[in-house]
Order: C-alpha cells, then sequence, then structure tokens
C-alpha cells in the first residue's frame, strides 16, 4: 500500500479526452482538443515531457535507450476481471550500441540536450511553422537558424548547395555552365508555379510543366531537361531530401513524382528569406527539438488540459455491455473514465494486434571536440545514395549542432545520423560509413590535409517505425525518417479529425500575446 500512496489522486476521474504519453503528435492532439473545448487530461509515466520526441541528459539518454530496448515485463493477468485489457511496455529500439572515448563527458551531462529522434529542421515556410503560428505555441519555442546545407561525395569533401539564384552564382565548387543548367531549371519550376497560381490570366504556355511531365519520375523529367549528375544529385537528395536512389529504376522503392518534386523545391525555396534572422532555409529549436511537444503541452495547459507525469497507465476498462473504451487504470489503482483515449506507440494493449514486418530506421548520435569547419556551427550534410559505399540504397543525413543552440557545453558539438533501412546490420553499416568519412578517433591524426573532429562518445541504435492507428484506443505514430515534421503532422491531423470530425483542428488566434518572448539579431522568433 506503501507504494501506491505515493501516487496523488487525480480529481475530476471524468473526462473527454485522456492522452498517454508526451511525445509530439499527442501533445499536438492534447493541445488540439484543449482548444476545441474538451475536457483532457495528459498523462506520461516519464519524469519528463517528449517521450521518443524528448531532447535529454547524455545520462538520461543512455538510460532511456536501454530501457526502451530490453523485452519488458507483462502486467500480471487479470483473469478475474474481463473488463480490463493489459498495457504492456513496447520496446522501440533495439542494438542499442553506446561507445565513450572520453570519461570527462559525464562531468557534463546535463548540459547536453540531446534529441532522441534526430536529425530534425523545420523549413521555414513548413506545415510544422504554420501549426506553430496557427496554435500559438509559437509563444513557447525559439529557432536558429543552420548555417549552412551540404552535399558530401564521399572522399571527405563537402559542397555547398545553393539555395537561391545569387547562392549558385557566388558558388566556387560548380562550373559556369552547371551554374546556368541548375539556375535555368529552377527558373523553369517557379514559372510553372506561378502559372499554376494565375489561373485567371494568360500564360506562356512554354512554362508550363505537361501533365504527363508532372506525372512521370523527376529524375527522368531532369533527365529530359539534360541535367548532369551533380546537379540532379543536388536537386534529388539535398534540396528535395529524397531517400531511396532514384537512378535505381524499377528496384526503387519510392520513386519521386515530377509533381512532388516541384512541391518540394517549392518549400525549400520559400523557406529561404521567410523570417529575417534566417538566412537559409532551414531552422532549428534552441534546446533542442524536445521543446516542440514541450511548446504544445504549454498550450494545452492554458486552454485546461490537467498534465500528471509519472503516472503509468496499467490497463484499458471495457463497458461490460458492449465491450466498447470506458476508461484508464493508473498504478495507483485509481479508475478514470474518458469518452476517448489516445496513446503513444510505446505501448501495446493485449487484445490487439502487434504491428509485423515494421519498417526500420537507423539513427546515430555522436559528440566531438570541434565542427566540420571551423566558422560553422551549425550545418546538414547529405550522402546520396552509393557516394559512402557502392550498395548505399538511401541517402544518410547528418546534422551538426553547436553550443549556440544550448545542446552541448562550449567546445563541443553533438552530430545526428540516420537512415532508413531494412535491418539492422544495413543500417548500422550507413552510419558506420558516415562517422568514418566524417570523424577521427585520435586528435593526433594528422594525415589528412583538414583535422577530422574527433568522436568522444557515440550511441548507435535502430527504431521501429509505427504507423498510427485509429481503433477502440487512438494509437500515434513513432517518429519517421524524415528531416521535418510534414509526414508527422499531416498523420496527426487526420487522427484528430477521426476523433472530433466536427471540429477544427486548431481555430484561428490572434496570438497577440508574446510579451514573454526574446529577440534579439541572433534569434528566429516566428511571428505571424
Amino acid at each position: 500500500m506503501a507504494e501506491t500512496e505515493s501516487y496523488p489522486p487525480i480529481d475530476p476521474t471524468n473526462f473527454d479526452l485522456i492522452v498517454v504519453g508526451t511525445g509530439l503528435p499527442e501533445s499536438i492532439i492534447a493541445a488540439a482538443a484543449s482548444a476545441a473545448g474538451k475536457t483532457v487530461l495528459h498523462l506520461d509515466h516519464n519524469p519528463f515531457y517528449g517521450s521518443h520526441y524528448s531532447s535529454l541528459t547524455l545520462q538520461d539518454l543512455t538510460s532511456f535507450l536501454r530501457s526502451h530496448s530490453e523485452i519488458p515485463k507483462t502486467n500480471p493477468p487479470q483473469s478475474d476481471d474481463t473488463e480490463t485489457l493489459d498495457v504492456n511496455p513496447r520496446p522501440l529500439y533495439s542494438d542499442v550500441e553506446i561507445s565513450s572515448y572520453d570519461d570527462s563527458l559525464e562531468e557534463h551531462s546535463r548540459k547536453f540536450n540531446l534529441d532522441l529522434a534526430g536529425p530534425r529542421v523545420l523549413f521555414c515556410a513548413d506545415s510544422a511553422v504554420n501549426l506553430l503560428l496557427k496554435s500559438s505555441a509559437n509563444q513557447y519555442v525559439e529557432f536558429k537558424n543552420i548555417d549552412a546545407n551540404y552535399i558530401g561525395d564521399g572522399n571527405g569533401n563537402l559542397m555547398n548547395v545553393p539555395d537561391s539564384k545569387s547562392a549558385v552564382f557566388k558558388d566556387k565548387t560548380m562550373k559556369y555552365s552547371e551554374k546556368n543548367q541548375l539556375n535555368s531549371f529552377f527558373k523553369l519550376v517557379q514559372g510553372h508555379l506561378e502559372a499554376v497560381k494565375s489561373v485567371d490570366v494568360a500564360v506562356d504556355d512554354e512554362k508550363i510543366i505537361s501533365d504527363e511531365d508532372l506525372e512521370s519520375p523527376f529524375v527522368v523529367f531532369m533527365d529530359k531537361m539534360k541535367l548532369p549528375p551533380k546537379i540532379k544529385s543536388i536537386i534529388l537528395y539535398a534540396i528535395a531530401m529524397v531517400d531511396y536512389d532514384q537512378d535505381a529504376g524499377e528496384s526503387c522503392k519510392d520513386i519521386l513524382k515530377t509533381k512532388d518534386g516541384i512541391d518540394r523545391l517549392a518549400l525549400y525555396h520559400s523557406s529561404v528569406g521567410r523570417f529575417p534572422n534566417a538566412l537559409g532555409a532551414l531552422i532549428y529549436p534552441i534546446y533542442g527539438q524536445g521543446e516542440l511537444p514541450q511548446a504544445f503541452c504549454r498550450r494545452a495547459a492554458v486552454k485546461g488540459c490537467l498534465y500528471v507525469l509519472r503516472m503509468p497507465v496499467i490497463s484499458v476498462l471495457l463497458n461490460k455491455d458492449n465491450g466498447n473504451y470506458k476508461g484508464v487504470k493508473l498504478v495507483s489503482g485509481q479508475e478514470l473514465t474518458s469518452d476517448k483515449l489516445v496513446m503513444d506507440p510505446s505501448f501495446t494493449i493485449t487484445s490487439s494486434n502487434s504491428p509485423s514486418n515494421v519498417s526500420k530506421l537507423a539513427r546515430g548520435i555522436c559528440i566531438t571536440n570541434s565542427a566540420l569547419k571551423p566558422d560553422i556551427s551549425s550545418c546538414l550534410v547529405i550522402y546520396p545514395p552509393r557516394s559512402l559505399y557502392p550498395d548505399q540504397a538511401t541517402s544518410i543525413r547528418v546534422l551538426q549542432l553547436g553550443s549556440s543552440l544550448a545542446v552541448s557545453p562550449s567546445g563541443k558539438f553533438v552530430f545526428y545520423i540516420s537512415v532508413v533501412c531494412d535491418n539492422a546490420i544495413e543500417g548500422k553499416k550507413s552510419l558506420q560509413a558516415a562517422i568514418d568519412d566524417l570523424f577521427s578517433l585520435h586528435s593526433d591524426e594528422t594525415e589528412s590535409k583538414e583535422l577530422k573532429p574527433t568522436l568522444l562518445w557515440s550511441a548507435l541504435y535502430i527504431q521501429d517505425l509505427i504507423e498510427g492507428s485509429v481503433g477502440p484506443v487512438v494509437m500515434t505514430p513513432t517518429p519517421d525518417g524524415n528531416l521535418n515534421y510534414n509526414d508527422l503532422l499531416d498523420a496527426t491531423s487526420k487522427l484528430f479529425k477521426k476523433l472530433y470530425p466536427d471540429d477544427e483542428f486548431f481555430p484561428e488566434t490572434s496570438n497577440t500575446d508574446s510579451s514573454d518572448k526574446i529577440e534579439d539579431d541572433s534569434e528566429v522568433v516566428l511571428d505571424s
């Protein structure tokens, strides 16, 4: 009885919605439901916000990965009560491999804010930014610009990714003919987009890309435009952010159509210069990606959502008459009822079938003693398919962040690496190839022209990719393999619409309460 006494009772005991887990999808749904006037209880068994989308200290991240990679012990069967379904943890991580080459890092553990779901950035014009503005959650998070975007050739060379006409002509790694080809292609795409928007205005037919071309593979259209391999690679993998090798033909698992490629180019270019303090297309939240779910939790709390951390749910209650969902039972023994229930994907319910053939994502976190380039604090590096080794099937993305973003102590840099994969062996091979190309293990290695950053610590792991589902209980998706949150937000809004088809997904707000924001020349403050 002493164990349950440490859990305070929750009052009231009935809600419109109970949400279990404070990951980004759950936090957005809780905030949207609260904004729609629903009574919401938001629970998390963790002592922190963010769940699998959180930013953790070095020590906490190590503990989290290890605890969520173990086969969990199931709750004892409740054979005497047929109205309950056991809730059990589901390990989302496997093949966790943590290596430390510098014992002094442990002394600075709390100065790190390490993303579980990195690498992640926001495009200045993407859905996440628009949702932050629409929901007023932007009041609780600040950003900084990502300084540079590179594409790696596998030989230790990092080429700038030009994001505008002026950037193309300033680039010193491209030939004059290549600059003209790239600018001509950008001009064609821009002309097409303007023509599509100007439905009431006569347009030059030469500016419009045909329907046949729009439905064709983007790589085929670029071949038709006679773009060389270097330009194609920049557009496909460093701007459109494609995962799979588009030159693999029918064996490619996900071929990007021209119409979708144009949309991705439009997103990239419209992101450049949207905010005065963000010179490039990409921004990152100060203190880490874990600030995003916290921002929506704060917004939900303002609208009346009740929050309780360190509160595990052990079972789901069913209606005795019809078997429909009724409520939840907490570890304290207290029973709560609600009309609807949302749970994060790190749980399973005994009657539900676990997903089969789960896709995989390999993630890596590395800490070094220096940046890739002396004058660049934050940058994104893309390794296109086959750039690091012949059978590299997918793009490898690397994000470098420094202390200016409050994710590491001064003089240390954090690198996030990710790649989609079919299995752990393939995923770990890709991660290791990127690590070998970027870092050295010994600071006295001077054979290369430029000294590589020295690797001080690393965590490599495989994460399951699980989609959201709708049933008696709504299950949210795991972090996906994309660089931004667009697909994840689209899935989350659809889950909300399934829950509340008659309610708007965040009604428009005036967004005038921004007195607690700090503005200076280095911070990107979102403002509608």
